[in-house]
């Protein structure tokens, strides 16, 4: 038999109120308030279908002590999954992790309370969930940190590098997965759903908002033959990183922008049908509020205020959250009139204006890059790394990496 899943991922719920305001009917950043909705519409389609089971990639909130009304909000989105009796798995992402994994995890609370039909994934282990179109197995693994992987012990990494750490950690991970994936019942279709940074993968905003915090894996270690579809979370931006599809290895994604860096990403969830050896898949996007940036520059201009306006005006700014850049010369600053700008943004949901100055003394330091010299590209990197005391220890090896690209 087929079974229909949801997986969605990173909700972040309580992010971005930066870009938000107050609703003065219900006292909530319009923000969550999207944030809410949009959960909610993943929800109605679980309930739709309906699906067999749903799978939550991670990172439910910012941080893993978010507001207590926050947190009821979420919590009132996945209780109507409960309501309708659909088993859901809730995997620990890094933001659900407190203080990196040494003080328990947000999403725990569901199963000390027991909610029905709600598991928790934060350890490495295998669920096998019964539906009524039969049964599934769902290894989980959470976000690997030193203190929540348990692969690793603090004496083995005193004094390694993180690189040397991720290393390790991978050569750890690879027997826990496999003692794993010994113990599954070969007859029953099974999901990885693993919260992780792959190699493969283009990043958004986490890349950023997990720097020198996690561990990177390698996606030939999610490609095994016993395994129909690996649901992971963590990378904002949607992706498939196994074209093959044997099996496919989907990022969702985020359900909202959580800032610009994804302004131009697509928003939503995936709906699987999956069976023994055979895993369907389908991207369902989101209608979610637009961000917007307009940047113009007009420190050559004798119509500065004109051309700031006019480049406004070509943009659907309707409820989007917008910013607008725009360079100027120091003595511009003076004839440019804010409230004018302020009343062309006014269709915006929220905005910002951010002025930056055109440096007047910008000019070529070195005579041999100036303008009118032509030279040979890794004639000019030898010229500027001559310059540039701070880089000398790793000159040679930027040269080096410089002429096998050009190669």
């Amino acid at each position: 038999m087929t079974l229909k899943i949801l997986h969605l991922s990173d909700i972040h719920l309580g992010s971005g109120f930066s870009h938000g305001r107050i609703n003065p009917e219900t006292r909530l950043n319009t923000r969550l308030e999207d944030f809410i909705k949009t959960l909610n519409i993943c929800i109605d389609r679980a309930l739709d279908e309906p699906v067999d089971l749903v799978l939550f990639g991670g990172d439910a909130f910012p941080d893993a002590t978010p507001p207590p009304y926050i947190q009821e909000q979420f919590a009132a989105a996945f209780r109507r999954l409960a309501d309708a009796n659909i088993p859901t798995v809730l995997l620990v992402g890094n933001h659900d992790q407190h203080a990196q994994g040494t003080g328990g995890a947000s999403l725990c609370i569901y199963r000390t309370l027991a909610v029905p039909g709600f598991i928790v994934g934060d350890a490495i282990a295998t669920h096998r969930i019964t539906t009524p179109n039969g049964d599934v197995q769902i290894i989980t693994l959470p976000w690997l940190t030193r203190s929540l992987s348990n692969l690793l012990t603090l004496p083995e990494t005193e004094g390694l590098s993180l690189a040397e750490v991720n290393d390790l950690l991978i050569q750890r991970l690879q027997p826990a997965l496999e003692g794993e994936i010994r113990r599954l019942d070969p007859d029953i279709p099974t999901v990885l759903l693993a919260h992780l940074m792959a190699d493969r993968a283009n990043f958004g905003a986490e890349r950023f908002l997990a720097v020198g915090k996690g561990f990177t894996v390698p996606v030939s270690l999610l490609i095994r033959p016993e395994i129909d579809y690996v649901a992971l979370g963590h990378v904002h931006k949607h992706q498939n990183l196994n074209p093959q599809n044997n099996p496919p290895i989907i990022y969702p994604g985020s359900i909202e922008r959580v800032d610009f860096s994804e302004e131009k990403e697509d928003k939503g969830y995936v709906l699987i049908e999956l069976a023994k050896n055979q895993a369907d898949w389908q991207f369902c996007p989101l209608q979610v509020r637009p961000f917007r940036t307009i940047t113009v520059d007009v420190s050559a201009s004798d119509t500065p205020q004109e051309d700031i306006e006019s480049a406004i005006a070509k943009y659907d700014i309707q409820d989007a959250v917008v910013r607008l850049i725009y360079k100027l010369r120091s003595e511009q600053i003076e004839i440019i009139a804010l409230p004018a700008l302020q009343e062309a943004l006014q269709a915006a949901h929220t905005y910002t204006i951010r002025p930056e100055l055109v440096s007047q003394l910008a000019r070529p330091r070195l005579p041999e890059l100036g303008v009118g010299n032509s030279l040979d590209p890794l004639d000019a990197l030898k010229a500027y790394l001559d310059n540039r005391e701070d880089l000398k220890e790793i000159a040679a090896d930027m040269i080096t990496a410089a002429t096998e690209l050009m190669d």
